[in-house]
């Protein structure tokens, strides 16, 4: 549906065609001509429609708003620039180009915005009602990626050093553990109960006896228990267990040992 991403379009693709999809992030109306921000996961792009380039997308283009999603095909044009008139924005990575549409499909239409994505929401409750437009904020949608960054590093560092991911059961028996757990009712064992997993203690224990040796996990973990400042009911945690070590080999695997790739 798209040749591109949002932020991948720079002068040297002008004069291609090109075809770009994703929500409108703002309509701008220059005495008719209207402009468009359509912004995807990547970044944004503006689009121009002009009605002698497309009379029927630009007509189109008058009835779009925020957060439409929307298919463009055009040309890729370099902004114009002037000792008068300077359009291009330095702020973006894509400013030094535009998109003059030849093509827009509305592919599907927004209703009107409880809340403006652009400002900040004290409502929490609003935000959570509508979780999927408080997402596209752009500083939450850094922190999903932030955190998968995080997450990867993780896994290819402890993967360098010879550990291997499992992923530990969730449903298990309830064992004493710091908090209260969360149970969860068996149908086919009428008045039995799963626990969720305050941590993956009693697994990782297996898996070293089993042999293992290394083993790490991203573990969800449930704690039915209030609510603090650096915790929650459910959370995850790096969960790291090795055999015929001692706390100096975790402290350096933690802190100071340098990768395999480092060693050379």
């Amino acid at each position: 549906m798209r040749t591109h991403h949002c932020n991948e379009l720079r002068s040297e693709h002008i004069g291609e065609t090109v075809t770009l999809i994703g929500w409108v992030n703002t309509v701008r109306d220059q005495g008719g001509v209207i402009f468009i921000d359509i912004r995807d996961r990547e970044g944004i792009t503006q689009c121009v429609f002009r009605s002698e380039i497309s009379p029927e997308a630009a007509e189109i283009s008058h009835k779009l708003r925020s957060e439409d999603v929307v298919q463009v095909t055009g040309k890729v044009d370099e902004r114009l620039k002037t000792e008068d008139v300077d359009t291009k924005n330095e702020s973006l990575e894509t400013g030094s180009i535009e998109i003059v549409a030849e093509k827009l499909v509305i592919v599907n239409k927004a209703e009107v915005l409880p809340f403006q994505l652009d400002k900040e929401l004290s409502n929490e409750d609003l935000r959570l009602k509508y979780r999927y437009l408080d997402l596209r904020r752009p500083r939450l949608t850094k922190n999903l990626r932030q955190r998968h960054i995080i997450s990867k590093a993780a896994r290819d560092y402890l993967s360098d050093e010879g550990f291997i991911e499992v992923e530990t059961p969730i449903l298990s028996k309830a064992t004493p553990e710091g908090a209260r757990d969360f149970l969860v009712p068996s149908r086919i064992n009428p008045g039995k109960f799963y626990a969720l997993p305050q941590a993956p203690q009693q697994y990782k224990q297996m898996l070293m006896v089993a042999g293992v040796e290394k083993y790490f996990q991203i573990a969800r973990c449930f704690r039915d228990e209030d609510l603090r400042a650096d915790r929650q009911p459910e959370f995850s945690q790096i969960d790291i267990e090795a055999s015929f070590v001692d706390h100096n080999d975790i402290i350096c695997l933690l802190y100071t040992s340098p990768s395999p790739r480092d060693r050379g």
